[in-house]
């Protein structure tokens, strides 16, 4: 690990009961919205809502929405418990159709109303609302910092057994191997692939979203790019447990994280090659200035 990244985690990581909810939402200085991208998951997308409407109900959040892509009962769940529903094919249709879950994420920018942004995956199990809390710290408390990420401990299910820390596997094999290599600086954070992360708006909207599953590891990386090593910040948010992928699906994972990395890499002159399959849309703030 380089000693910017070392000196970076020691400065810049965090631990979600450093914070609490009536603390932040006395201090807050903006509006704050949480989405979640879904698709098909009513099995967990109702659990998680319900411990969000506190949080809406304490001051601490102003908006809840679901960018949804379900076949399945997720969008009624969601509506039933006071969330705002989105099909996301509906948001800044003249992209053609939804091509993945950055896809979903940009088009949302243009319906979240918060100064502070928040998105969850819409997966989670045994969903808490120190998910929130904790990504929204050190926005709200340290007025440097632009971009946070979630990290935690993913055990690995297999039937009846669980492996306390086997999960995350595109993480440790591609993902962080990736950023050491070629973003040294970036080397310390946990969980570059992690879904669960909060920013500035005004940081989001300057950032092209890649359409699929590497959005979060690209938008990382750009967000290091534009604001700097100090406006980045991680919390400890424990545990989350989801559903495993199968090796095949693995392997698909794996191959966007590298084609987003590969992408910025090509963008910043230090690859040739022939550009990586990947598909992304603009700063939101770029169409807004055309309009």
């Amino acid at each position: 690990m380089s000693s910017s990244a070392q000196s970076w985690h020691e400065s810049n990581s965090f631990h979600h009961r450093q914070f609490d909810a009536p603390s932040l939402a006395a201090a807050r200085d903006g509006t704050v919205s949480v989405c979640l991208p879904a698709r098909n998951e009513e099995r967990t997308i109702g659990a998680i809502l319900e411990r969000l409407v506190p949080l809406r109900e304490l001051g601490l959040i102003d908006q809840v929405a679901v960018v949804d892509a379900s076949t399945d009962q997720t969008a009624a769940i969601a509506g039933s418990l006071g969330a705002e529903v989105y099909d996301q094919e509906r948001l800044i249709p003249e992209f053609g159709g939804a091509l993945g879950k950055g896809d979903a994420m940009w088009r949302a920018l243009s319906i979240l109303r918060g100064d502070y942004i928040c998105f969850l995956d819409a997966d989670s199990e045994r969903f808490d609302a120190h998910f929130v809390t904790g990504l929204l710290g050190p926005l709200l408390s340290r007025p440097g910092v632009a971009f946070v990420k979630g990290f935690y401990r993913r055990p690995f299910r297999i039937g009846d057994l669980t492996l306390p820390d086997e999960g995350g596997r595109v993480t440790e094999l591609m993902a962080r191997p990736l950023l050491r290599t070629f973003y040294p600086e970036l080397g310390a954070v946990e969980q570059p692939l992690a879904g669960e992360l909060a920013a500035r708006r005004e940081l989001l909207v300057q950032l092209p979203f890649v359409t699929g599953y590497g959005v979060d590891v690209a938008l990382l990386i750009d967000a290091y790019r534009t604001a700097g090593l100090d406006a980045l910040a991680q919390v400890d948010l424990d545990e989350r447990q989801n559903d495993h992928q199968s090796l095949r699906e693995l392997g698909s994972m794996a191959s966007a994280v590298l084609d987003a990395v590969s992408s910025r890499l090509i963008r910043e002159g230090r690859l040739r090659a022939p550009l990586p399959q990947v598909v992304e849309r603009p700063p939101l703030r770029t169409l807004r200035v055309a309009a």
